[in-house]
């Protein structure tokens, strides 16, 4: 048996499974970090959506209109409004003195500012 051949067979089959490893922790590292920008996208995003159509009626997270449904955690809580589905349904389709937005939002943008109504809700819109 030629250990010579051996040795350097599994040598290079040493450094091939090193450079997938490390090809490998690369493009996780990428992936975790492009989670994380797109992340802070979405709530830049949400929070220019919010400031174009809600702020108006919901400024800091209260409600001009009717004072006791505001958009803060507690009483999103009490309405049943703390889902990102619930805060989408009420957006895209309105109630009560709410107007409905799926004429002038996207699903995508009606999505992004539920989540941002969340985040801010959950930090007590500070």
């Amino acid at each position: 048996m030629n250990y010579k051949k051996l040795i350097t067979r599994n040598k290079d089959n040493y450094l091939c499974l090193k450079g997938i490893i490390f090809s490998l922790i690369i493009l996780l590292l990428f992936a975790v970090n492009y989670g994380n920008i797109a992340l802070a996208e979405n709530s830049i995003n949400g929070e220019k959506i919010f400031n174009i159509h809600c702020v108006g009626c919901h400024p800091q997270g209260n409600n001009i209109i009717r004072r006791g449904k505001t958009l803060k955690e507690k009483a999103l809580k009490k309405y049943k409004m703390d889902s990102i589905e619930a805060i989408s349904y009420l957006v895209t389709n309105g109630k009560n003195n709410m107007s409905a937005f799926q004429d002038r939002l996207t699903k995508e943008e009606i999505e992004t500012v539920a989540k941002y109504v969340l985040e801010k809700a959950a930090s007590n819109w500070r």
